[in-house]
C-alpha cells in the first residue's frame, strides 16, 4: 500500500475500496483498480453506472464515503492539495468560455492553475500547435466546432503538465468525425510520454480503440478489469465485441441510450458544443 508520497513504482493511480453513498443510494460500491504509468485506462459502462462519481472522487471534487486512492503516492483524502498537483481534469460539461478566444481561455487557465509567468506563452503556443488550433487561436470559441472545443479543453488540462489526465465522457455529443479526431489526439498525447490517462465512456468502440486496459462498471461496481482482447476472449466467442464482453460479465443487456433525463442532458450538451 502506498502512503504519504512514498514511491508508487510504475503506478500513477491506485484505488482501494472506493465508495460513495448519497442518502440510501449507493452510487459507487467498493471500487478497486490501478492505472499504470503511461497507459490509457478506460472505465466503461452505461449512463448511471457510477463512472462520473468515481472520477469526481478521484479528482478530489467529492469526498468518498469510504475507501481511499493514491495519485503519485499521495492520498486523495488526507493529502488532496498534493494529489491535485499531478492531475489534469476534463469534465463532461463545457469548461471554456465561448466569449473569449482560444488563446485567452488558455492564458486565464494557466494563471489560475499556477503555471509560472515565464512559461505561460511558450506552453500555450506549444499546446495550440499540438492541438492544431494555432490558426484559430484568436477566434472566439463560440465559433469553434464541437471537436475544436473538446481539443481546447484537453489542452487546458495539459497546461500544468500532469502525470494523470482524467477525461469524463470526452466525446459525448460529438459527431463521428470529431470523435475520431479526439481519439487521434489522445493517442498522440500519450506517445513518448509517461502520462497516464483515465477515460470514462459508454461508447464501447471508443474504449476498444483507445484503452490499454478496461474496467467494466455496472450499478456502482467494477465488475472486471482487463485488456479489450482479454475481456472479449473471456466470452469464449471468436467474434465477440466489447459490448458482448459487457453482457457476459454483467449478465445484463447494454443500453447506450440511458434514461430520458440523461438523453435530454446529452442533447443539450451537444447543442452547446455546436
Amino acid at each position: 500500500m502506498v502512503k504519504n508520497g512514498e514511491d508508487s513504482g510504475a503506478y500513477t493511480l491506485r484505488v482501494e475500496g472506493l465508495s460513495r453513498v448519497f442518502g440510501t443510494k449507493v452510487a459507487v460500491d467498493g471500487v478497486s483498480f490501478s492505472a499504470k504509468e503511461g497507459e490509457i485506462f478506460g472505465v466503461v459502462g452505461p449512463n448511471g453506472a457510477g463512472k462520473t462519481t468515481t472520477v469526481r472522487m478521484l479528482t478530489t471534487l467529492l469526498p468518498p464515503t469510504s475507501g481511499v486512492a493514491w495519485i503519485m503516492g499521495f492520498n486523495i483524502v488526507t493529502e488532496p492539495s498534493l494529489a491535485r498537483r499531478y492531475i489534469g481534469y476534463v469534465p463532461q460539461a463545457v469548461s471554456v468560455d465561448g466569449y473569449l478566444t482560444g488563446y485567452e481561455n488558455l492564458m486565464i487557465f494557466a494563471k489560475l492553475s499556477g503555471v509560472p509567468r515565464k512559461c505561460r506563452k511558450e506552453r500555450i503556443d506549444e499546446i495550440l500547435q499540438f492541438l492544431g488550433l494555432q490558426d484559430a487561436a484568436h477566434q472566439l470559441v463560440r465559433y469553434y466546432s464541437g471537436g475544436m472545443v473538446r481539443r481546447l479543453e484537453i489542452g487546458q488540462a495539459l497546461l500544468t503538465r500532469p502525470n494523470l489526465l482524467f477525461l469524463d465522457e470526452p466525446t459525448v455529443g460529438l459527431d463521428p468525425v470529431a470523435r475520431r479526431s479526439v481519439w487521434d489526439m489522445l493517442k498522440g498525447i500519450r506517445t513518448g510520454q509517461s502520462l497516464s490517462i483515465l477515460i470514462t465512456t459508454h461508447y464501447m468502440e471508443e474504449a476498444e480503440s483507445l484503452c490499454d486496459r478496461v474496467g467494466i462498471m455496472n450499478q456502482g461496481k467494477l465488475v472486471t478489469v482487463g485488456s479489450p482482447e482479454e475481456l472479449k476472449r473471456a466470452t469464449g466467442r471468436t467474434d465477440a465485441t466489447l459490448e458482448d464482453a459487457f453482457r457476459f460479465f454483467t449478465q445484463e443487456s447494454y443500453d447506450e441510450g440511458g434514461s430520458f433525463r440523461e438523453l435530454r442532458r446529452t442533447r443539450r450538451f451537444a447543442r452547446r458544443l455546436g
